[in-house]
């Protein structure tokens, strides 16, 4: 699975389009996810459409990328990626799937393979003939316990011999398919047991039938023999239930041949130890493991008070926002230098004019940062105009979610003037936009958005608004609509 490539340009077809019941359900799939995130639905929509074909075509993923607003690569990708999406023709009436993991290859799977290539083709991805049947080799099927099995679309066949997967094979090729049960084949229900339960067939009560008997010094013990149909465990093997049950569930695994203080040549002495010496050291680490930080390695993990002040050395070139360090010029609190950070990545010109007192801590005056001006007119000189018209980002505009056309939105940005209540002429196809895609196409033609033009002669201020009326985070900014709205603008122009 290196290497999935799709099938040849000689069999691949000229088109592809949902069929209408296939339509409808694809709409109603793409409805189950929230706004923003209808690509999500790129894996059941590939399913589909290779349910209605038998395969995944080239024009099959073409399709779903428009619909879905994705670039084509991406879905190439998925469709590549995922072994469950058959980029070549399969048989047109059974594609027999034949598990070869190893529950099933040990019940016969190789045998089930010969079957397959004697009866449809010698090799995998290969049809038969007349090209009704075809088969390959795959991973677990999820049936182990009845192995071995096959799959043939969405169904599986389980407990299969030879002479029963030839007789599959020949109603598949006879267009009798339905015919057959999916499910085991021997007749077995389900997964359940062929000759019925053999373990826990009574009630708990019968497991301690044997009743209680004495224990040491008197104390009543209750000795737990095996389950009922279970072998017999040998002497000692069962354990006893006292007033401390913390063992209850540990099978007695002394004996005689494991017993470290046996000598034996080339054994350590530090192993000669008595075994009780040996459990009392385990039990003791046991407890152990419970503190605090056991475990770990480097840093202060236990929670003493003792170490408090090893604690306080440990972490003494740490700043904190609530340790007396905070406000040193050295670091600042955990707000300021987060200001710190800001001022280091966003440029000058884009930063409020007012600085914030965080941001000024400890730094001289405002608006000075290590005795420079961030009044953009000093930074920028005497220049009064730039070449650079392009969209960019609003000082303190990360993009949040801001919901769509709220009070917060119109915070970041100015709602576009030019909104239509409805176009004038015939719409242009915004999709041709990178970024926009049926979804998107539809909320922009509800706002009023119809025309090229309409995005080509926005402002800065106005592409802010609807990139966070879209919920985009940027994306309408970084995808550059004004400019590629231009340029369709322009192209249009040229055609007429």
């Amino acid at each position: 699975m290196s290497v999935r490539r799709l099938a040849e340009d000689t069999v691949q077809p000229a088109g592809f389009a949902f069929s209408e019941a296939n339509a409808r359900w694809a709409e109603a799939t793409l409805r189950k996810y929230p706004e923003g995130r209808q690509q999500s639905a790129v894996i059941p929509l590939l399913m589909r459409a290779q349910d209605q074909d038998g395969w995944v075509t080239k024009a099959a993923i073409e399709y779903v990328a428009d619909m879905l607003g994705m670039p084509l690569i991406r879905v190439l990708e998925v469709a590549t990626f995922y072994t469950q999406f058959q980029l070549k023709p399969v048989g047109r009436r059974a594609h027999i799937q034949v598990c070869g993991t190893t529950p099933c290859m040990l019940r016969g799977a190789n045998d089930l393979k010969d079957v397959c290539r004697s009866k449809i083709h010698p090799e995998p991805f290969h049809t038969n003939a007349d090209g009704t049947l075809s088969w390959e080799e795959v991973e677990c099927l999820g049936a182990c316990v009845n192995a071995p099995m096959v799959m043939v679309f969405h169904d599986t066949y389980e407990d299969l011999t030879p002479e029963r997967l030839e007789e599959i094979i020949d109603l598949f090729e006879a267009g009798r398919g339905a015919e057959v049960a999916p499910g085991p084949q021997n007749g077995r229900h389900l997964s359940a047991p062929l000759g019925g339960l053999t373990s826990l067939t009574g009630d708990y009560d019968d497991l301690i039938a044997d009743g209680a008997t004495a224990g040491a010094g008197g104390s009543e013990a209750i000795t737990r023999g095996p389950a009922s149909g279970a072998a017999p465990q040998g002497s000692g093997a069962g354990s006893a239930v006292t007033e401390d049950d913390s063992k209850a569930g540990r099978p007695d695994s002394y004996a005689e041949e494991t017993d470290p203080s046996i000598s034996a040549p080339g054994k350590a002495d530090a192993a000669n130890d008595s075994q009780a010496v040996e459990q009392d050291v385990t039990d003791e680490l046991v407890d152990e493991a419970g503190r605090p930080g056991s475990g770990q390695e480097g840093g202060t993990v236990d929670a003493r008070p003792s170490d408090q002040a090893g604690r306080d050395a440990a972490e003494a070139d740490q700043v904190s926002g609530d340790t007396p360090a905070a406000d040193a010029p050295k670091g600042g609190n955990l707000r300021a230098q987060e200001a710190d950070a800001e001022d280091a990545t966003i440029a000058g010109k884009y930063r409020p004019e007012k600085a914030s007192p965080s941001r000024d801590r400890g730094r001289g005056e405002p608006g000075m940062v290590d005795g420079v001006s961030l009044d953009p007119s000093e930074i920028e000189g005497d220049r009064t105009d730039t070449s650079d018209t392009s969209p960019g980002p609003v000082a303190k505009d990360h993009f949040a979610s801001r919901g769509e056309g709220g009070d917060a939105a119109k915070e970041a940005g100015e709602r576009p003037a030019d909104l239509l209540p409805e176009p004038r002429g015939d719409k242009d196809d915004l999709k041709r936009i990178k970024g926009i895609g049926p979804v998107i196409e539809n909320k922009l033609n509800a706002l009023g958005v119809f025309h090229y033009w309409q995005i080509a002669e926005w402002r800065e201020a106005e592409l802010v608004w609807v990139d966070n009326y879209l919920n985009f985070r940027g994306r309408v900014l970084r995808d550059r609509w004004i400019d590629q709205a231009r340029a369709l603008q322009g192209d249009v122009a040229g055609r007429a």
